[in-house]
């Protein structure tokens, strides 16, 4: 059998950022990957922003690691001369049954340490982006956007430098865990397998880390918690945008509402929406549906009502990777589940991004690694 200290599985962002962040630490560290590359999966099926940390409840992992892990993310990019641009962002109202609802994030923003977010009135929202529609907005100043596969290129190099090895194709069928140790079964894109015995083992398996979890004899099972899968569809613009700053509605139940990015080349995008799945079993379709189109017509023309006929084009799709049903919002999620040599990691959605240095710091702090 061979023997590895730190056996990390998943190899996206957080993947990446935790294998950096241990091998950093000098660890011996293995990254596991089943498909052939990095970030093949909800990293690379998101908006690419840099969340400032407004949304979520103050002192849940989400606040805390989102607002320390812009302000690490921001120095990493400057550090590393990956294509960042800190454009700001609006949240907008665009009725008057909205006005509490902005005014309830404008608070949870402050009590998160996000003092630079401020109140607009329609007026001054007008004056910043004049092809807005609204009766008053959020400014979030400090919001950005990124080159994401840029970053988690450069996490990888890092983890590469300080010995971290990758293995692609490379998917774990099942494990056991010891007193000493877990004891997986790495099944390569051939079907040959190998016996792994890690020391510790580390799952950064996104929308699949629950049924990893499950396949590992030894674990509590009990706490385990249930995968949810909300698609989001996005779509890009035919032509140019009159906006220089991100455009976010009210956020909706499990998202943050068909919003406007933009990426570093100033070509926009729209979504995601939530398109809950009955599951997944292993295989995910990602075609995003014409027919959805009308939904987001309606929508961003709430707050960009000169959205030309004909502007919205189908683009790509991301899974969300989710622990809480429809209706619900969940923290994220560290476990172990019982055993000190495990640590799984669940519910990564957005900001997971934004945060992946400090989650990696904060699961660092959460591992037996003697």
């Amino acid at each position: 059998m061979d023997k590895v200290d730190c056996l990390v599985v998943g190899a996206g962002v957080v993947g990446l950022a935790v294998a950096r962040e241990l091998a950093q630490r000098g660890r011996e560290v293995l990254v596991a990957e089943r498909h052939a590359a990095i970030g093949m999966e909800t990293s690379s099926r998101n908006s690419e922003v840099i969340h400032a940390g407004l949304y979520y409840p103050t002192g849940s992992l989400k606040a805390r690691l989102c607002v320390a892990g812009r302000h690490s993310l921001y120095a990493y990019c400057e550090d590393r001369h990956i294509a960042y641009r800190q454009c700001g962002k609006l949240i907008v109202a665009t009725t008057e049954s909205q006005l509490d609802k902005l005014a309830a994030i404008h608070a949870q923003a402050q009590a998160n340490g996000c003092h630079e977010v401020a109140m607009l009135t329609a007026a001054q929202a007008r004056a910043m982006e004049p092809a807005l529609s609204c009766i008053a907005a959020l400014s979030s100043p400090r919001t950005g956007i990124l080159d994401s596969h840029a970053y988690m290129l450069a996490l990888q190099a890092d983890a590469e430098r300080a010995g971290a090895l990758f293995a692609f194709d490379s998917e774990i069928a099942g494990g056991v865990a010891h007193a000493d140790g877990i004891a997986v079964l790495v099944r390569d894109g051939g079907g040959n397998e190998t016996e792994v015995l890690a020391k510790t083992v580390i799952n950064c398996g996104g929308l699949w880390a629950p049924q990893l979890a499950r396949a590992i004899d030894g674990l509590d099972a009990d706490s385990v918690p249930h995968p949810y899968f909300a698609k989001g569809n996005y779509y890009s613009l035919a032509g140019h945008v009159p906006f220089s700053r991100l455009i976010y509605p009210i956020p909706e139940a499990g998202g943050l509402g068909v919003h406007l990015t933009l990426d570093l080349g100033g070509q926009a995008r729209f979504g995601p929406d939530v398109e809950w799945l009955a599951n997944a079993d292993g295989a995910l379709d990602y075609a995003v549906d014409p027919g959805r189109a009308d939904k987001f017509y309606t929508e961003i023309r709430a707050y960009w009502p000169q959205l030309p006929d004909a502007a919205l084009q189908p683009a790509y799709a991301g899974v969300r990777p989710k622990v809480s049903p429809p209706g619900s919002s969940a923290d994220f999620l560290f476990s172990t589940h019982g055993h000190p040599r495990y640590l799984g990691l669940y519910g990564i959605e957005s900001p997971g991004l934004t945060a992946s240095l400090a989650i990696a710091a904060h699961m660092a702090g959460m591992l037996t690694l003697s």
